[in-house]
């Protein structure tokens, strides 16, 4: 299994991505430049968090031209896994690839904290192996973290399971008092029909060591490290 960061001009995540699953978890991963079409062997793509392009026009609205996609796209529509957090998120839904759109916070404010989610599902190679009466805590670091879909898609996403978390309290409970941006029913990561690409705004890997002071975030790395060999494509 190989891993591939995608590295955007604006991105401030891909660092951290790459120490933690080289050094911490000990797997093969590579640093993907957006220019480049190439994916090196990469079986499990991951697009960092950051300010891709600056965020200018609407967080990764440029971002998705950029040529790499075209290959990320073709690796999804083949059943390849993608991951995108934060503004790797907002690229995906840019690119289509996951429903629903990321909007402005309701205060309007950039937000960077520590808050609480709830894993919705163990059906998906994010949640498999967290406990779904546990309530997480993963940093959230962001302006546009409001999702937002319309009633056919919300309905699609809680009909076929894709909503991955929602934030909550740290006693689990799932409330407007416990929603950090405004959000669609608290919605914080949601996947996409065919359950291989997947989208949060909290960064689970600002909370997988000890010497960050939360190891919370690890779970989803440890759910992704269990099954993905058995399931590459080709």
């Amino acid at each position: 299994m190989k891993f591939g960061v995608i590295v955007y001009p604006g991105s401030n995540c891909d660092d951290d991505m790459l120490y933690l699953i080289g050094n911490d978890l000990g797997q093969d991963v590579e640093k993907l430049w957006h220019k480049d079409k190439d994916l090196k062997g990469c079986d499990f793509l991951i697009l960092p968090g950051g300010f891709a392009y600056g965020d200018y026009l609407r967080a990764g609205a440029i971002a998705r031209f950029s040529p790499i996609m075209e290959s990320v796209i073709d690796h999804a529509k083949a059943g390849g896994f993608v991951y995108g957090i934060c503004n790797g998120f907002q690229v995906l839904t840019e690119s289509h690839l996951l429903p629903g759109v990321l909007l402005n916070n309701d205060h309007r404010k950039y937000t960077c904290k520590n808050v609480f989610l709830k894993p919705q599902t163990r059906n998906s190679h994010l949640t498999r192996k967290m406990d779904l009466d546990k309530p997480y805590q993963i940093p959230i670091a962001h302006g546009e973290g409001r999702f937002f879909a319309d009633e056919i898609t919300l309905k699609a996403l809680n009909d076929n399971d894709q909503v991955l978390f929602r934030y909550c309290d740290e006693n689990g409970q799932i409330s407007e008092a416990s929603n950090p941006n405004g959000s669609l029913e608290n919605i914080a990561g949601i996947c996409n029909e065919g359950r291989n690409v997947f989208g949060m705004m909290p960064h689970p890997e600002r909370s997988a060591s000890p010497d960050l002071g939360c190891t919370d975030g690890l779970a989803i790395f440890d759910s992704i490290l269990e099954p993905i060999k058995s399931h590459v494509p080709g």
